[in-house]
């Protein structure tokens, strides 16, 4: 047999373009707008023709009760939903640690190559330099009595502000 040749046997015959034959000899009862040899001519069509095939379908072939799930099947599968999502989240978290890690280290390099810019070489001893001259030029400010300061260059600021005023 070909594979283009139908086999005919006893009183089932080949049906030619209907393709359907029913094994008690009766001829079948299809509605011929439901054949369909190619595509929808456009998207009218292709919705008529599903409006057709739904009204064609009786009621009683619908399924009208759900269909019952084992409470085992529905935790498993829940249990399946979880496990994916918690590897997402943590698929999710490492890269959100190796993306902190390389803003950091870029942060770094940043501050490191901006401070060569501006100070030169060896831009953190003289940094460190500059911090520990500004910690003892505060000790020493503290130690002053700022208060007999005061009262000895208040007078003098006051003669120099009185020869400002004469020579106008």
């Amino acid at each position: 047999m070909f594979k283009d040749q139908g086999a005919a046997f006893g009183p089932e015959k080949n049906r030619g373009d209907a393709g359907a034959s029913v094994p008690n000899g009766e001829e079948p009862t299809i509605n011929p707008d439901l054949i369909r040899r190619e595509g929808f001519a456009s998207e009218a069509e292709y919705r008529a023709y599903f409006a057709t095939v739904d009204r064609d379908v009786s009621a009683p072939d619908r399924v009208e009760e759900p269909v019952r799930i084992s409470e085992e099947h529905v935790l498993e599968s829940r249990l399946q939903e979880l496990r994916w999502e918690v590897e997402n989240l943590r698929a999710r978290l490492h890269e959100i640690r190796h993306q902190a890690a390389t803003v950091v280290t870029e942060n770094v390099r940043w501050a490191d190559s901006s401070a060569h810019a501006q100070l030169g070489d060896q831009p953190w001893l003289k940094l460190a330099g500059a911090m520990a001259g500004a910690f003892v030029i505060t000790r020493g400010l503290r130690r002053l009595p700022w208060g007999a300061v005061a009262t000895t260059a208040l007078p003098l600021a006051v003669a120099a502000m009185n020869r400002k005023l004469a020579r106008r």
